[in-house]
């Protein structure tokens, strides 16, 4: 029975001292904060200040409702209170010992909060703090909690206040930015595989009859969509002409995606290229069983081969006209069933794919790439050596 009356007892003294601790708490009042570039209404900031006041258990907190009456008297309370004199004379006007103000802007990519407690006896600030957070706007009540308690002194949770901290990035210079270059190229490729098949067969057999190396002059754009002092990506788009100086004209048009490193601009690039070309069904004389070096038949010269050579074998006529024998019927590598560069064909689409590694030199606002190059198509390609020059034409600051 001792115990239980003891026990009562001090939970009675304990609570007794609880209550005599609020009751001379000091007194305090929010007034509506300025708000800039945020959502937030400042009535409802205010009641977030409020509430986390309330649950710090430091002060007697006055309510919207407890300030209704000085708030009537004078409008300049409630929308345009933020300097000290005001504070105090609102202070005044509710009889506590502080109120409290702040400032909430959205700069950038960052919430800024400053809030300061006027004491109103000795008309001074009692406290004030400022702290940068992350802009994240719907977490903006633990921004509160987290800069009032390191005001008065209260631990923060390490993880609460890790998330919402504001991360300064390293800085990026303004001379490194997103930029435009546009500039001539010209170079020289050597084809390997089918192509140069192609350009060194015979024009009687629907080659062209030229060296295995052209010209190509063309113009680059050039566009970066990431832009750092140590790294860019590049968008490029190169229109090329080829072998105008041995009487072709082969157009190609290249879109590459590009890395560049480094202040010393190495760089490499890759994507599809399209370009035309003539072809035509035909088959190689890979068994030389109708002459000799290897000859290209199309279905019209094999028509006309076999024309020649069969029209009066009476096997291959068929109500008095001759019907051309399937060239399968002397080889079975023979069919016409694929399609070869012949310049006496019918025009196609031919794609590729490029690969390019260079580097570009630079002297002032002028650049020099210079890029060794692989195109690969089927059954072939060409390899190559690009020059060109271009002007830096325009630039925006990557910070936009």
């Amino acid at each position: 029975m001792k115990t239980k009356i003891k026990l009562f007892l001090l939970v009675s003294v304990i609570y007794s001292t609880q209550l005599f601790a609020q009751d001379n708490a000091p007194t305090i009042a929010v007034a509506n904060p300025n708000v800039n570039s945020l959502t937030q209404k400042p009535a409802i900031l205010a009641k977030m200040i409020r509430l986390e006041l309330i649950k710090m258990g430091k002060y007697k907190v006055y309510d919207e409702f407890d300030m209704a009456d000085a708030l009537k008297t004078n409008p300049e309370y409630t929308t345009d209170c933020y300097g000290q004199n005001c504070l105090v004379k609102l202070g005044k006007e509710l009889n506590v010992d502080y109120v409290l103000c702040g400032s909430f802007d959205g700069l950038g990519n960052k919430i800024a909060l400053t809030l300061k407690i006027v004491d109103v006896k000795n008309k001074t600030i009692f406290k004030s703090s400022v702290k940068e957070f992350d802009n994240q706007e719907l977490e903006v009540q633990r921004m509160i909690e987290i800069l009032l308690k390191e005001m008065h002194g209260v631990e923060v949770p390490k993880d609460i206040n890790d998330r919402l901290a504001f991360k300064n990035e390293l800085i990026t210079s303004n001379n490194i930015g997103k930029i435009n270059n546009s500039g001539p190229r010209i170079g020289v490729a050597y084809l390997l595989g089918s192509m140069n098949e192609f350009a060194t067969r015979p024009e009687s057999q629907g080659g062209l009859d030229i060296f295995p190396a052209v010209s190509m002059i063309g113009y680059q754009i050039e566009g970066q969509y990431v832009g750092t002092e140590n790294f860019s990506a590049l968008v490029e788009g190169i229109f090329n002409v080829s072998g105008l100086e041995q009487g072709q004209f082969i157009p190609s048009i290249t879109i590459m995606n590009g890395f560049r490193f480094g202040s010393s601009g190495w760089e490499f690039a890759f994507g599809p290229g399209f370009s035309v070309k003539k072809t035509s069904n035909g088959f190689f004389d890979t068994e030389n069983k109708f002459g000799t070096d290897n000859r290209y038949f199309s279905s019209g010269d094999w028509y006309q081969y076999a024309s020649d050579t069969y029209g009066n074998d009476p096997q291959y006529l068929v109500n008095g006209y001759f019907t051309a024998p399937e060239p399968s019927k002397f080889s079975s590598q023979y069919n016409f069933d694929q399609k070869f560069g012949d310049a006496r064909g019918s025009m196609r689409i031919s794609t590729m794919f490029v690969f390019a590694f260079g580097r570009t030199f630079r002297a002032g606002a002028l650049n020099i790439p210079v890029n060794l190059f692989y195109s690969s198509q089927k059954n072939g390609g060409m390899a190559g050596i690009n020059v060109g020059f271009n002007v830096q034409k325009s630039k925006r600051t990557i910070n936009n």
